[in-house]
């Protein structure tokens, strides 16, 4: 059962969560199965690379980040699935050994026009260094039950 609800995100606040300790071994197999860019799977490429060593593939930290943002705060949401991501980026590569955590900012929050019983979240999910600077920076729209659905709006 769910106890975060539409009303429970306040425009503004930033929580933070989580942390995951990247490792060489996650690195390599996630980019053999999805991303098998040589500056992913091999330490000398990754060198030479724009990157500078061996990192992981973006959709890597992506998953790392959906990981953190579950654990966080999504499973205990009355969450209805997402419309869509406008924006991804990829600010900094993730190497070995980086320990990550989840800075949530609300951005937006409103009512859906066409289903009044959810709210609609805009999210920025920012995936944190050690030292703070962020490796990932996305926006993110998330579909969430009100907590009294057939409530009257004001």
């Amino acid at each position: 059962m769910p106890d975060i609800f539409f009303e429970d995100f306040i425009i503004g606040e930033v929580k933070t969560f989580g942390s995951h300790k990247v490792t060489e071994e996650e690195i390599l197999a996630f980019a053999r199965e999805f991303d098998p860019q040589p500056m992913h799977l091999d330490a000398a490429a990754g060198k030479v690379s724009l990157l500078g060593g061996l990192a992981a593939s973006g959709w890597h930290s992506c998953a790392i980040m959906m990981r953190l943002v579950c654990d966080g705060f999504l499973l205990r949401t009355a969450s209805m699935g997402s419309p869509g991501v406008p924006e991804n980026k990829w600010l900094a590569p993730v190497f070995p050994e980086d320990v990550l955590t989840l800075r949530r900012t609300v951005l937006e929050s409103r009512t859906s026009r066409s289903n009044p019983d959810m709210g609609l979240v805009t999210f920025r999910f920012e995936l944190l260094k050690a030292d703070k600077s962020a490796a990932l920076d996305q926006t993110c729209v998330v579909m969430v039950g009100r907590r009294n659905p057939g409530a009257r709006l004001a």
